[in-house]
C-alpha cells in the first residue's frame, strides 16, 4: 500500500472516529480521490473549504464534467467558477472511469482535512444542503453505468462461501456456519485490534453483506473492463453504489464495533480503489459521498443518475391536416405517370432524330471534314 492510499485511509479513519464520537452537529461531505498517474483534480486542498462549501448540484456538475458530459445549463456562474477551482483546466483529459460511492452514517471530514491529509491526491469539501441532485446522461453511447452494490441473494451455504472469500481477501478468517447460528468473521485491523462479526446478529450480517456486495461489484466491473480493452471507442465507465454497513453498525448502538467497522471499511475501500487504478492504469477518479443521515426516511441517494433520450434530429414529413392518405397516394401516382410518359416520349424522339440525321450534320463523326 503506497503513501497515497495510506494517507487516504488515515484521512477518513480519523475523521470518521471523530464523527462517531460527536455526530450531532456535523454535515455531509464529499471527497474526490484522484488517480495515481493522471491528475484530474487540482492539487490545492484549500480551494474547497468550510468558507466555500459545495451544493449537491455543484457536486453533480463536477461528476458530469469528469464523465465528459456538459453540466446542466441551469448551473449558476459562481458554481462554474467553483468547478474551475476543483478540476484541472484540460478539457480533453478525462478519466476512463468514475467511482461514485455514497457512505451512509458519517458526514463531515473537513475538520481533519488540513491536519491529516498531507498528499495532493484527494480533495474534500462540505455539502451545504441535505437535498439531492441529478446527473443527466444521454443514453449509453457516452457513459456506461454499472452498479457496484447489488444485494447478495443466496441461501445460507452460498452466504458462507461469500463470507469465506471476503475474509480471505482482507486477511481474516470465517468459522462456523449460518445454519448453526455460530458463524463468526474475524478481521485484523491496522490499529492492532481485531473486529469480530457474528453473522447471527442483524447489524453484523448487514455490514458483512455490504462489504461482500461492494467487493463483488468492483470485481465484476474490473472483469468487464478487461473484456473491453480491445474496443477503441469504449465509453466512460460510471460505477455507482451505496454502502449502508456503517449505518447498520451505528444503529446497533455499539460505538466500539462501529469504530472498528469503519476502520475495516476504509481498508477494503483503499484496496478496491487501488485495484481499479491498476486496471484503468491510473485513469480513474473516486467520488466518495458521506451522508450523515441515518434515519429510515432518508432513502434517496444524494446523487442519482437520470437517463434522458436524445432529441431526434431526423426530418419527418408532416401530413396535411385536411387530406387523406388515399388523396395523397392518388396525387403522387398521377405525377409519377405523367413524368414517366414525358421522359419516354423525349427519349423516343431523341432516338428517332439521331437515327435519321444526315451524315453531314453529325458533328461527332465529321467534325474534321469541311463540307461545302
Amino acid at each position: 500500500m503506497d503513501l497515497r492510499v495510506r494517507a487516504f485511509h488515515m484521512l477518513i479513519l480519523v475523521s470518521g472516529l471523530c464523527l462517531l464520537q460527536a455526530r450531532g452537529g456535523s454535515s455531509n461531505s464529499v471527497l474526490f480521490l484522484d488517480g495515481s498517474e493522471h491528475k484530474y483534480i487540482r492539487s490545492h486542498p484549500e480551494t474547497v473549504d468550510e468558507a466555500n462549501p459545495m451544493s449537491p448540484l455543484e457536486v453533480a456538475a463536477t461528476v458530469s464534467v469528469l464523465l465528459g458530459v456538459a453540466p446542466p445549463v441551469s448551473l449558476p456562474a459562481e458554481s462554474s467558477l467553483k468547478l474551475d477551482k476543483i478540476l484541472t483546466p484540460n478539457p480533453f483529459s478525462r478519466p476512463r472511469a468514475v467511482v461514485m460511492l455514497e457512505v451512509q452514517g458519517i458526514g463531515d471530514l473537513s475538520s481533519a482535512l488540513h491536519s491529516i491529509l498531507q498528499d495532493d491526491s484527494a480533495l474534500s469539501g462540505k455539502i451545504i444542503s441535505s437535498g439531492n441532485a441529478h446527473i443527466e446522461l444521454f443514453g449509453d453511447d457516452e457513459v456506461s453505468q454499472t452498479s457496484i452494490d447489488e444485494p447478495i441473494e443466496c441461501d445460507s451455504a452460498c452466504a458462507g462461501r461469500e463470507f469465506s472469500n471476503l475474509a480471505r481477501w482482507l486477511g481474516g478468517s470465517y468459522v462456523g456456519s449460518m445454519e448453526s447460528q455460530d458463524g463468526e468473521l474475524e478481521f485484523p485491523l491496522a490499529s492492532g485490534t481485531s473486529l469480530n462479526l457474528h453473522v447471527s446478529k442483524e447489524a453484523d450480517r448487514t455490514f458483512a453483506l455490504s462489504l461482500v456486495s461492494l467487493f463483488n461489484g468492483v470485481k465484476t466491473a474490473m472483469e468487464m473492463q478487461e473484456d473491453f480493452e480491445a474496443i477503441n471507442q469504449r465509453p466512460v465507465d460510471l460505477f455507482t453504489g451505496c454502502f449502508t454497513g456503517i449505518k447498520a453498525l451505528i444503529e446497533s448502538g455499539s460505538d466500539e464495533i462501529a469504530h472498528q467497522g469503519l476502520e475495516l471499511f476504509h481498508m477494503a475501500l483503499a484496496r478496491l480503489f487501488g485495484s481499479l487504478q491498476k486496471t484503468y492504469q491510473g485513469e480513474v477518479v473516486g467520488v466518495i459521498l458521506l451522508n450523515e443521515q441515518t434515519s429510515a426516511s432518508s432513502m434517496e441517494p444524494m446523487l442519482d443518475v437520470k437517463l434522458s433520450p436524445r432529441a431526434s434530429r431526423w426530418l419527418q414529413e408532416r401530413p396535411a391536416a385536411n387530406t387523406t392518405n388515399a388523396e395523397v397516394h392518388l396525387v403522387r401516382t398521377t405525377l409519377a405517370w405523367i413524368t414517366g410518359i414525358i421522359l419516354l416520349l423525349s427519349t423516343l424522339i431523341g432516338v428517332y432524330y439521331l437515327l435519321y440525321m444526315p451524315f453531314n450534320r453529325d458533328t461527332l463523326l465529321y467534325s474534321n471534314v469541311k463540307l461545302d
